[in-house]
């Protein structure tokens, strides 16, 4: 048996596990992990000067130590025989027996208590002889977290019942192992030296399992800043140790990016699987697009200022590196997932030549036959995911299928035919519960990761696509800039198209939008084409492809407008997106009709416009292989 606690905080309890785990609940209660549990339990209970501690009375003046194995004594001989056996053979534990009333109540407290924390396990691949666990996860996951389950609600039953003398007549089955498992293990990938030789022995996560509905309470629910590109590698000088680290290898996009995380944000960190594929070994073994570093020591990020979440274009290693220091203050997924698209935005600029949007990009089929794909482009919290969410319940009997390609970011490319074709980056979406239909987050919960439920800002990640759908590319028919700010007036429709690209380019470059609570920023803000992750750090470059793309959307045919969401505007927050979701659906079916066309552009426009089939700039080694491999650009969707 081999089960101990890796790291164990106020939040969570992270057990490592090399070989079986126990065979049975003698085992576990024989644990170093049991006896670690009640030592933690007792301390809570003196610090709050609980009625509880009364049932240590009898064991006088021992010490602290002594009455915590006094306690597991009982508590290991009452899970194999009744109160009463355990009185006559064991007199010296029969004072701790005289208040069964409080002992059963000792007992439920204390399962309580393990059952507060997040509980993780992680289970290395190499182990028996070299046997390898990421060949068989789903044999490995049963054998380990659903016996430990298993396990901890049998003790707990066993001792109960040895208390009382009768059987439950209702039966719970809570989750009381634990509610994510890993596999992990070594790999060797093309490490380009000094200063990434520190990363060079933490295990990559290969395999992961969620208990859902997963709720945890992060330190933070707001995300503060943007992310400065900085001179200076942040994993110069780091000094981290490989055994409080984990990295997860994710496909964004295109791109394979290694996020390392350490063990303070291991809830955060896992949370990632329902926003982002894992990489396959090929990837890994290919070497990264970018790396990020979530958790780096804080004094080693102190040198770049007061907010140092930073990320460097190292061009020499042809790779880009972010970092967020490992303090309760950056606890918060938004660190994760924008930072990861940050670094997806800078790369999909400078290698491939695509223009990186911040929206909701949704392929949409009606039953009619009429098909099309819709882009909707603003800053969090403008209306994006609402507005489409509504739109599938509002058209439920009007659309035979509504298909997700991007939640929250993704790029464009301009085909060779003319046409602007877009991406998506996540599996996954990170959505504000308050924002939500009623109900959504019950039809989802049996997938979700729920964070902070009792604060604003409450969120949930749920798979909603796959690597596949991300990556087929799909021809923009709309691309519409999310208002969540302006009344509805004659003058100002719910959709509103531009009349070139000129006009589009001002509204979309001056990016405002109502605040919603999801960062620190509050009122009417300004984002530089509301994308403050990549694009306003790299402007000049984003420039000359923001005037090429919008020039390409107009004179392929695309519609090109604003839509008013009135998310940010209060006493709208369901009915904005409701109305502009009603009115994307007749847009629908009028463009079905062919009484609504894409607009066009005059021919001194397209004269103007710069070639279609303009050559990007070469990417890396490993991003060409992945884009051949995988993307399929010459069977775009219609």
């Amino acid at each position: 048996m081999s089960l101990i606690a890796r790291t164990w905080s106020e939040r969570q309890v992270i057990l490592d596990n090399r070989g079986q785990i126990c065979r049975n609940t003698a085992e576990l209660l024989e644990s170093q992990l049991f006896l670690e549990t009640v030592k933690r339990f007792l301390a809570e209970l003196r610090a709050r000067q609980s009625p509880l501690l009364e049932l240590l009375a009898p064991l006088g003046a021992q010490n602290d130590m002594a009455q915590v194995q006094a306690l597991v004594t009982v508590l290991r001989e009452l899970g194999r025989m009744p109160l009463a056996r355990v009185r006559e053979s064991f007199p010296a534990l029969a004072p701790l027996l005289n208040q069964p009333e409080l002992l059963h109540q000792f007992v439920e407290e204390l399962y309580d208590y393990w059952r507060r924390f997040d509980r993780f396990l992680v289970c290395y691949s190499e182990e028996r002889g070299g046997e390898e666990l990421d060949q068989r996860p789903y044999r490995t996951f049963n054998e380990r977290m659903e016996r430990l389950t298993h396990l901890v609600r049998a003790a707990y039953r066993d001792i109960c019942e040895n208390i009382t003398g009768t059987h439950p007549r209702i039966y719970r089955q809570v989750p009381a192992g634990v509610q994510v498992g890993v596999i992990v293990t070594g790999k060797t990938w093309p490490c380009p030296g000094a200063p990434y030789r520190v990363l060079a022995n933490i295990p990559f996560i290969r395999q992961l399992m969620l208990r859902p509905p997963l709720v945890i309470d992060p330190p933070m629910n707001k995300r503060t800043g943007t992310f400065q590109l900085v001179g200076d590698n942040p994993l110069v000088g780091l000094d981290i140790d490989p055994a409080e680290w984990l990295c997860y290898p994710a496909r964004v996009g295109p791109l394979t990016v290694f996020i390392y995380f350490h063990q303070m944000f291991f809830g955060l960190g896992c949370s990632l699987a329902n926003l982002f594929e894992l990489a396959e070994d090929e990837d890994i073994e290919r070497g990264p697009d970018a790396i990020y570093l979530y958790g780096a020591p804080a004094e080693a990020m102190a040198r770049f200022g007061e907010l140092p979440t930073v990320f460097y274009d190292d061009e020499a290693a042809g790779l880009f590196v972010g970092a967020v220091p490992g303090e309760d203050r950056f606890g918060y997924f938004g660190y994760l997932k924008k930072m990861v698209l940050t670094l997806h935005n800078v790369i999909v600029m400078k290698k491939l030549g695509r223009l990186p949007f911040h929206g909701a990009l949704t392929r949409i089929q009606l039953r009619d036959g009429t098909k099309a794909t819709l882009l909707i482009w603003g800053d969090t919290g403008a209306g994006k995911s609402e507005t489409l969410e509504a739109l599938r319940i509002l058209g439920d009997e009007h659309i035979r299928e509504l298909k997700v390609i991007a939640d929250d970011m993704g790029s464009l490319e301009i085909a060779p035919d003319g046409k602007l074709v877009g991406y998506g980056t996540e599996i996954g979406a990170f959505l504000r519960l308050d924002d939500l239909q009623p109900g959504y987050a019950l039809r989802q919960i049996d997938r979700a990761i729920i964070m902070s439920p009792q604060k604003v800002n409450a969120r949930t990640v749920l798979p909603i696509t796959t690597l596949a759908e991300i990556l087929k590319g799909y021809a923009i028919d709309y691309l519409l800039y999310a208002n969540n700010y302006e009344e509805i007036t004659s003058a100002k429709p719910i959709v509103e198209p531009f009349a070139s690209p000129e006009e589009a380019l001002g509204v979309f470059r001056a990016g405002y939008a109502m605040a919603k609570g999801t960062t620190t920023a509050v009122g009417l803000v300004q984002s530089y084409f509301a994308n403050p992750f990549g694009p306003p750090q790299y402007r000049d470059l984003h420039e000359e492809l923001a005037a090429r793309y919008f020039e390409a959307a107009f004179r392929a045919g695309v519609y090109v407008g604003q839509l008013r969401t009135r998310l940010g505007i209060p006493g709208y927050e369901r009915k904005g997106p409701e109305a502009a979701g009603r009115e994307l659906l007749k847009l629908l079916a009028e463009r079905g009709s062919g009484k609504c066309m894409p607009g066009t552009v005059s021919a001194a426009q397209a004269a103007q416009a710069d070639s279609p089939d303009r050559a990007a700039p070469a990417g890396s080694g490993r991003l060409e292989h992945k884009l051949t491999r995988e993307m399929v650009s010459p069977d775009l969707v219609d």
